[in-house]
């Protein structure tokens, strides 16, 4: 039979360019497809703040943080929560990805090229037991010039394979099909879309203008998830978590469709784990949007004060900052699909950063300078401009006109002044002293005993209403989508396995269409940094296994 290459890549995001580097490297051709335009090469991981999950690294350790490969397993499994018989595969890649980001990760990034900065921010901090959900200790590694950064030594290395003609990128390709001869999957058909000059992130036309069918040894699926389309989302939305709310914003561009998933699993490939899924709690419209409903999360310290609709504290532990799908439950079955912040303008300007790259120029564009001038900043740009022109931000100099304010922005009038006042003085007064019965204020006090977080991520105690600290700012928080935390499943070498657990021969996957590995690398939840980080190791092993098989 004659092949058109040897493995063909469905999808061009970052588990795509990974798998795609590394069949060059073994000298495999490869064609890439992907239904969207040049310009969108990188996919999702273009437009991340480029956060990576490492253990023991040599910044922890220049921060006095004392991790280990068996912390980090501690606090995956504690997180994860693995509790089916579908979790076999995923508890296998976990227990491998913890041994990578223990071990080669960082060294092997850095071969690449990537460069890590300094700082290492601390996620998911839980709030229970030691072997519950979150991190110990602080593990989210920012990348020296985040998503774009992470991305470039992947898409390099590609696009020296086209120099070498081993590699054919395919834009505006979009399957529709996969079909097997002889048992083995070989041929992939679909749709040529009409050319699209949009640019990085908007919306392409779907017109299509001609067909192809292409036939390759191996084919490896890296298409994505589901978080662009809404409906999908609310249709795979678990009962635990309650009812999907009304209002949804967007993490991802809407080609973010999962639609490539169906059409694995039509093919004979087994999706699991559909009803996990990862979204952010804390989202702002974009007042800048690139796509439609694009939301933008906060990656808030442990100041704010956070509230539901009706003005009332979240319980512990659901602070900022500790525990995303825990509050994601809580909000959801409050019978309000949003939820404020309070605090004031020296919190915002401390603790306030924006996940993104086009979010975070100076890490973005790799300016010290910036960096340096971001850190002095009393607010930064980018958060001021939110505070300028954001529809969910409201910005006044006493709390009576801030609730007037907040009432405007819901439309509910839910928040009574003086009901508001009593609960801001009772936590400010707990503020006196270094000890409290105010857990959230012991997290604080604990935040600020990490270097990291009394430098750049936690505001020194303060009272919210002291005017000093001034204006007043609250902020209305919505669900924003982000990823699934299911897939395919597949084995160790990123093979996908059929329902009775035997591989599909000839298909492989990796990335978010992969659950990141395994069919749900995470189980019920992530420890942040750890989506990339999951898209380079599963489509490492997809185009290592790829290449040694053809």
């Amino acid at each position: 039979m004659a092949y058109d290459a040897d493995v063909i890549v469905i999808g061009a995001g970052l588990a795509g360019l990974v798998a795609t580097a590394e069949l060059v490297d073994a000298g495999r051709s490869v064609i890439v497809l992907d239904q969207e335009p040049e310009q969108s090469l990188g996919g999702q991981a273009h437009w991340s703040f480029g956060g990576l999950f490492l253990v023991d690294s040599p910044e922890q350790r220049r921060l006095r943080i004392k991790d280990s490969r068996e912390l980090a397993l501690q606090d995956w499994y504690g997180t994860a929560g693995f509790d089916r018989k579908e979790d076999h595969w995923p508890k296998k890649w976990a227990e491998a990805y913890v041994d990578f980001a223990a071990g080669e990760k960082r060294s092997w990034l850095h071969q690449q090229g990537l460069r890590i900065f300094p700082v290492v921010g601390w996620a998911e901090r839980g709030g229970y037991d030691a072997t519950g959900h979150g991190n110990s200790v602080p593990r989210f590694h920012i990348t020296w010039g985040t998503g774009p950064g992470v991305v470039a030594p992947f898409e390099r290395r590609v696009r020296e394979g086209v120099a070498k003609g081993l590699v054919q990128l395919r834009f505006r390709h979009r399957v529709t099909g996969l079909a097997r001869t002889a048992g083995a999957l070989d041929t992939v058909t679909g749709e040529i879309l009409e050319p699209s000059a949009a640019e990085r992130g908007t919306a392409s036309s779907r017109e299509a203008t001609g067909a192809f069918e292409l036939k390759a040894q191996a084919v490896i699926v890296t298409s994505g998830g589901i978080g662009g389309n809404h409906d999908l989302v609310r249709s795979q939305w678990p009962e635990r978590l309650g009812t999907p709310p009304e209002k949804l914003l967007s993490g991802v561009p809407a080609h973010v469709d999962g639609l490539m998933l169906g059409i694995a699993e039509e093919a004979g490939a087994h999706h699991i784990n559909r009803d996990r899924m990862w979204h952010y709690t804390e989202g702002i419209e974009n007042w800048n949007p690139i796509w439609s409903k694009h939301g933008i999360r906060i990656l808030p310290g442990p100041s704010s004060l956070w509230l539901d609709a009706r003005g009332k504290r979240l319980p512990v532990p659901l602070f900022p900052g500790f525990d995303t799908l825990g509050t994601l439950e809580h909000i959801m079955r409050s019978g309000h699909g949003y939820t404020w912040f309070v605090l004031n303008q020296r919190i915002i300007g401390k603790e306030f950063a924006l996940s993104g790259s086009e979010q975070n120029p100076d890490l973005t564009g790799k300016s010290v300078r910036d960096v340096i001038g971001r850190a002095r900043a009393d607010v930064p740009a980018p958060v001021k401009a939110f505070m300028d022109h954001g529809a969910d931000f409201v910005v006044e100099k006493d709390l009576d006109a801030l609730v007037r304010g907040m009432n405007a922005v819901s439309g509910d009038g839910l928040i009574d002044a003086e009901e508001l006042r009593r609960e801001i003085t009772a936590r400010d007064r707990e503020i006196a002293n270094p000890f409290t019965k105010d857990l959230q204020v012991t997290a604080i006090h604990g935040a600020r005993a990490y270097l990291g977080d009394r430098l750049i991520r936690t505001a020194k105690p303060h009272r919210i209403l002291d005017p000093a600290a001034g204006p007043l700012i609250a902020v209305r928080l919505n669900i924003l989508t982000r990823k699934s935390l299911g897939g395919l499943e597949t084995d160790l070498s990123s093979q996908v396995l059929m329902a009775d657990g035997t591989p599909l021969p000839g298909l492989y996957a990796a990335g978010e269409a992969a659950g990141f590995g395994g069919g749900g690398v995470h189980g019920y939840r992530s420890l942040e940094g750890t989506f990339l980080g999951g898209c380079i190791f599963s489509g490492r092993a997809a185009g290592r296994a790829a290449a040694r098989a053809v």
